[in-house]
């Protein structure tokens, strides 16, 4: 039986956890990006009837515009998947909408070459018909992974916006005005900010310091911003997380 989340370890020794996608999500994201193929299948097919009843050329005696068919054709069938997930960071308009996407193993966003390669595999997923061969890969592990899954080192997850990661706050003052610094904090640097906020209490005193001191570390090597003497770790950690949320402004 599949479990219901992935659970990473960062260096920083903070458990972030991810909700992965089922086979009904998965399932429903394919049928809407089908969809959305077809779709521009018949685009192309009413394109080429246009342009034949006009008389303008002779399609049929036309070898650029073959030429040019079996690229669009191509580039519909193996190139949509890979592209979009390469651009939109493992999101296809269909899993935009099923609100999954894939990601790495280790929980980071996955490059072109990922996506090529669980792309490329889709022809094998595929067979018999309707994603047999990936229905039942998926079925027989924990993380329901299809064949590109384990190729390329990926995992598909309920996408998770970083707007839904809210800490357990320590304190309730109001936010203090942005330090233009804190742009060059990501929406990752964010995400792992206000994990290690909601979780701290679940960790061990020597790994919740830990935690929050390398954490603290990262952010001043990339802000060069420092903790003041009178302010305890959790607490600017919570006003950096505050004044990241206010600008919400993210490199």
């Amino acid at each position: 039986m599949a479990t219901d989340k992935l659970t990473i370890d960062t260096p920083e020794q903070v458990h972030l956890e991810f909700m992965l996608a089922g086979i009904g999500s998965r399932f429903m994201a394919a049928f809407l990006d089908i969809l959305i193929e077809i779709v521009l299948y018949l685009i192309l097919f009413l394109i080429t009837l246009i342009w034949a009843s006009s008389g303008f050329f002779d399609l049929t005696r036309s070898i650029w515009w073959s030429a040019l068919v079996t690229l669009v054709l191509f580039c519909i069938n193996w190139g949509y998947y890979a592209i979009f997930e390469a651009v939109w960071k493992g999101q296809t308009p269909g899993k935009r909408l099923a609100k999954i996407r894939v990601i790495k193993e280790s929980g980071r966003p996955i490059n072109a070459y990922e996506a090529i390669a669980r792309n490329l595999m889709r022809a094998i997923d595929v067979l018999p018909t309707m994603y047999g061969a990936g229905i039942v890969c998926m079925m027989l592990n924990s993380q329901n992974r299809r064949i590109g899954d384990f190729v390329a080192g990926t995992v598909v997850i309920h996408d998770q916006r970083t707007e839904e990661v809210r800490p357990d706050w320590n304190t309730a003052v109001a936010a203090a005005p942005a330090n233009p610094q804190l742009a060059l904090l990501t929406s990752d640097d964010l995400v792992l900010i206000e994990t290690y906020l909601q979780r701290r209490f679940q960790l061990d005193r020597s790994v919740r310091d830990s935690a929050a001191f390398q954490i603290a570390v990262r952010i001043t090597n990339k802000t060069g911003l420092h903790r003041d003497p009178a302010q305890s770790m959790d607490d600017f950690l919570e006003g950096v997380a505050r004044q990241i949320r206010d600008t919400a402004r993210f490199r």
